[in-house]
């Protein structure tokens, strides 16, 4: 196991992801996670996260010192680096020359660290602070002509730094040099695999909830199929599934998911129509946020009143997903939107939460789902959010609204598929601004709707680069969705990157 220390830096989820990608199980702590708590863990390894500060900041985060002291390995990454070296002897200060983005390092010395790799390399970096002098017994292994240390370490005392980001793939062996750490420097053996992640999930799930009735928040997606499969080896029929059709899935998904989870599986399954119910509560309601938590209540509401009818159902099983946590805010991660299965949820619930899902990103729920022989089209459809198209409806939700959402979103995804893209998008769907624009159609003034298409590349939806969609793609989706949807009279595309927007629109 390896730990990593989060000192606030927005790669911090990516270097727990990338040790995990080399099967070395890893969780992301706070920095102040109390020592003997770090040694009682029996951690192979450290790694200090880097961060928006500067050490010499007033109030800047630092460690206990006697973390060093730990007969454990320790990677220090940026602002990590600085403060091994400002807490070893070393001086760090600001640079004449900031570094943001790609450079070039030269490797001195090969070390631990830069074992067979190229002595010249592109790094990602980002920072304005840099150590200027090591600390006593420390090599300096790395530099930049604008940084004479951009990495140090100290074989005896397993201790080492570098100034950039390994973590990130704009570094070129940045992946290798992690795992000379890892499997040089730590030991650690490669066995976080599937099966294992399995079991784990399936022992936790077992230890927390005991002989007690389980039900599922099902929405048919790959998270909650994936945790509903995993809750199911851990307690059998003492699952039942519910599946909520609140009327803002995409078009005939709720029939999907009643098939997928009907008659041919052996997972008991309650299908609650809730169409108006919803729709109802949002009424009225514009702001996102409040969106998103009335439908997260009316969810849980609605879990409570089907668990009225299952005797001893105590708990409830989520799809929460790491990304879902770090998004709806940590301590050391501001919010950038609530999430209807985390922020959303409602202070009292007569449910306690079963989350076996809460710490892998996406791409590992789709690896642990084949694992368990869940159909394709299941395992790789793309996210959805739990507030459904009430969150890509910018305005208030109506029924007419959805309907024409529904229908511009399905062309959008037929012609997706028919072009071979649907596997290499992240996500694509329609978003429907609530104004109108002018347009002519047949020779007559048209007042309608805008639809936006949104499609993004992304391995995690930590970050996302928006999709170069070929232009005849773009213009079949067009002409179909104005030509087919009523009520729309444009088409436009959203070319925003994550940063600096999401990827749903609210």
């Amino acid at each position: 196991m390896i730990l990593v220390l989060d000192f606030g830096s927005q790669y911090a989820q990516l270097i727990a992801r990338r040790v995990r990608e080399a099967r070395v199980y890893s969780e992301l702590i706070p920095y102040d996670t109390p020592v003997e708590e770090i040694a009682a863990r029996g951690p192979d390894g450290i790694i200090l996260s880097g961060g928006p500060n500067s050490v010499y900041e007033e109030g800047a985060p630092r460690i206990d010192e006697r973390l060093l002291d730990l007969d454990v390995p320790v990677l220090g990454i940026c602002y990590g680096m600085q403060l091994m070296a400002l807490l070893s002897g070393g001086e760090v200060s600001s640079v004449q020359i900031r570094e943001y983005g790609r450079s070039k390092l030269r490797v001195k010395e090969s070390g631990v660290l830069f074992a067979e790799t190229p002595e010249e390399q592109q790094v990602w970096t980002s920072h304005g602070d840099a150590v200027l002098s090591a600390p006593e017994g420390f090599t300096v292994t790395a530099e930049t002509p604008s940084v004479p240390i951009l990495a140090f370490e100290s074989a005896d005392e397993r201790r080492f730094g570098v100034q950039f980001h390994p973590e990130v793939r704009h570094s070129e062996y940045g992946e290798d040099i992690l795992k000379n750490f890892l499997f040089e420097a730590c030991g650690a053996t490669p066995d976080w695999t599937p099966t294992n992640i399995i079991t784990d999930a399936v022992e936790r799930v077992r230890e927390q909830v005991g002989d007690s009735k389980v039900i599922c928040g099902l929405s048919g997606g790959v998270d909650s199929a994936t945790a509903a499969m995993l809750v199911h080896r851990a307690v059998g029929d003492n699952l039942t599934c519910v599946f909520v059709d609140h009327g803002l899935l995409r078009q005939n998904e709720a029939e999907q998911v009643v098939e997928a989870f009907g008659e041919d599986s052996d997972v008991p399954l309650i299908h609650v129509e809730a169409r108006g119910r919803f729709l109802d509560k949002l009424t009225d309601v514009t702001d996102p946020e409040a969106k998103r938590k009335i439908v997260g209540e009316e969810f849980i509401r609605t879990f409570e009143e089907e668990a009225g009818g299952i005797e001893d159902a105590g708990f409830l099983v989520q799809g929460t997903l790491y990304s879902d946590v770090i998004e709806s805010g940590t301590r050391d991660a501001a919010r950038i939107k609530s999430h209807h299965n985390v922020g959303g949820l409602p202070e009292v619930m007569d449910l306690d939460l079963v989350e076996p899902l809460r710490s892998l990103f996406k791409d590992e729920v789709r690896v642990v789902a084949a694992e368990l022989g869940m159909p394709e089209r299941m395992v790789w459809r793309q996210p959805f959010p739990g507030p459904g198209l009430a969150i890509r409806i910018i305005g208030e939700v109506t029924a007419e609204r959805l309907e024409i959402l529904r229908r511009a979103d399905a062309v959008l995804q037929e012609e997706v598929r028919s072009a071979g893209l649907y596997r290499d998008l992240w996500q694509s769907f329609a978003v429907l601004p609530a104004i109108h624009s002018v347009g002519v159609m047949g020779d007559a003034r048209t007042y309608a709707y805008p639809v936006v298409i949104r499609a993004v590349t992304s391995d995690d939806a930590m970050t996302a680069d928006w999709a170069r969609l070929p232009y005849d793609l773009l213009e079949r989706v067009s002409n179909r969705i104005i030509n087919e949807v009523p009520g729309v009279n444009r088409v436009a595309l959203d070319i925003t990157s994550k940063p600096p927007g999401t990827i749903e629109w609210e």
